[in-house]
């Protein structure tokens, strides 16, 4: 058995700013609905921001990437950062929906050009005895800050918004200078592809129409729901639960220190912050490995649906904690957490080995498409519409209900496309 290589110091450096980008890039996404209801603006404008800013977030990784490798990763993401900072402050600064919408999208825009650096830093810096530990690593580092962004973020609202955003942007300034002091391009092959040629490559992976229609699949049955979970679990937990329940449930496991982390005094009364639980971080870091392991053993189309059906179970209780009482949203999110800690790697993997293997990033770069798709269309069908209509009728939880059927739907869906297309013939190299 060869002996593991030890990993680079670029390796540490991209993983610490890893962990500073996602604490600011979740800290503000899940608190955003809630600061924008308290700016007084509706969840009609909401939906169509969270729309915009995910479509962005996941397609301009395409383009990003392929800058990155001609001109330099540390010169991308100090550009990321440049876009990131001012559009942070303008949050800090403007009360209107076309400056907060603004803000938004530039966030999206710059978080979209960060996104494939670290992780192709990563994969450059590592070799076949270390690159599983590695991403590993990568993993926990997106999850750490994933978790303590939004609790850090929402203990700070707590205060004031204006706190919470400042910690962000502070976060951002710590990346650029990390960056421009010891982030070492990583020797790699340069690639000379135009963006042209890109576009050109893509086009002929879409232009495989099986392939195709199995991403909008995955777009509409898949991502769709997922993204709807993000945009609306902390709005619904803030706005539609029992906070208070919720604030002594966790101060009966954990104790008051931390109940008092996860919440706020309102008017006398202690109430968890809706993004300082709602979301999957902590669950996936803890089960990952576990499930991971679990799953390895079967097929990624029979594990994909698996995940898919733990998912709508976890949609199930979320409605439940609205109908019944409101400790079932712990459940909610763990189900919900570990139907995605299943399906999203499995899918992905999958894609990427219906490729020979020099066209595996190609068929990445699509995929990125169906994530898209999926983000566009969450926040205009579920935040703007159905949630809004629920909402308006007194009964919120129903959204979980609808979100749990797409779900369901989402599965004979793919189970009629494979039985009447085939699967794919997954390459071995």
């Amino acid at each position: 058995m060869k002996k593991r290589s030890s990993f680079p110091f670029v390796f540490w450096i991209a993983n610490t700013i890893e962990i500073l980008e996602r604490f600011a890039y979740y800290g503000i996404y899940f608190g955003f609905p809630i600061f924008f209801a308290s700016k007084g603006f509706n969840d009609k404008q909401l939906g169509l921001i969270q729309s915009l800013f995910l479509f962005i977030s996941y397609t301009i990784p395409i383009l990003s990437g392929t800058f990155a490798d001609k001109l330099g990763f540390k010169k991308i993401l100090l550009v990321s950062y440049l876009a990131y900072l001012p559009s942070i402050l303008l949050l800090i600064f403007t009360d209107s929906v076309s400056g907060i919408a603004l803000a938004m999208l530039c966030i999206g825009l710059a978080a979209g050009t960060f996104k494939p650096l670290i992780s192709g830093t990563i994969r450059v810096v590592t070799d076949s005895t270390n690159r599983t530990l590695g991403f590993g690593i990568f993993y926990a580092m997106v999850n750490i800050g994933g978790s303590v962004g939004p609790l850090v973020l929402g203990w700070l609202r707590a205060i004031s918004w204006q706190n919470a955003y400042i910690a962000a942007a502070i976060s951002i300034g710590l990346m650029f200078l990390i960056t421009l002091f010891f982030y070492k391009e990583p020797p790699r092959q340069t690639q000379t592809e135009s963006m042209g040629k890109k576009m050109k490559d893509i086009g002929v992976a879409l232009s495989d129409y099986k392939f195709t229609l199995f991403l909008v699949i995955l777009g509409v049955f898949f991502w769709t729901p997922f993204w709807a979970f993000f945009n609306l679990c902390s709005k619904y937990v803030e706005f539609n639960l029992d906070g208070a329940t919720l604030y002594n449930n966790i101060r009966d496991v954990l104790g008051t220190t931390f109940a008092n982390l996860l919440s706020k005094d309102y008017e006398g009364t202690r109430k968890v912050m809706g993004e300082t639980i709602s979301h999957t971080g902590w669950i996936i870091m803890i089960f990952q490995v576990f499930v991971a392991w679990l799953f390895e053993r079967f097929k990624p189309i029979p594990s994909f649906i698996s995940g898919l059906v733990i998912m709508a179970l976890g949609f199930g209780l979320l409605a439940l904690a609205g109908i019944s009482s409101p400790a079932w949203m712990f459940p909610g999110i763990a189900f919900f957490a570990i139907g995605e800690m299943i399906s999203s790697p499995r899918i992905q993997e999958y894609i990427v080995w219906l490729a020979p293997k020099e066209k595996a990033g190609l068929y990445m770069g699509s995929n990125f498409l169906a994530v898209g798709i999926g983000g566009f269309l969450s926040g205009l069908l579920y935040t703007s519409w159905i949630y809004r209509a629920f909402n308006e009728t007194g009964k919120p939880e129903w959204v979980w209900i609808v979100l749990g059927l797409h779900l369901l739907v989402g599965i004979i869906a793919i189970f009629i496309f494979s039985k009447l297309g085939g699967q794919f013939n997954v390459q071995d190299t």
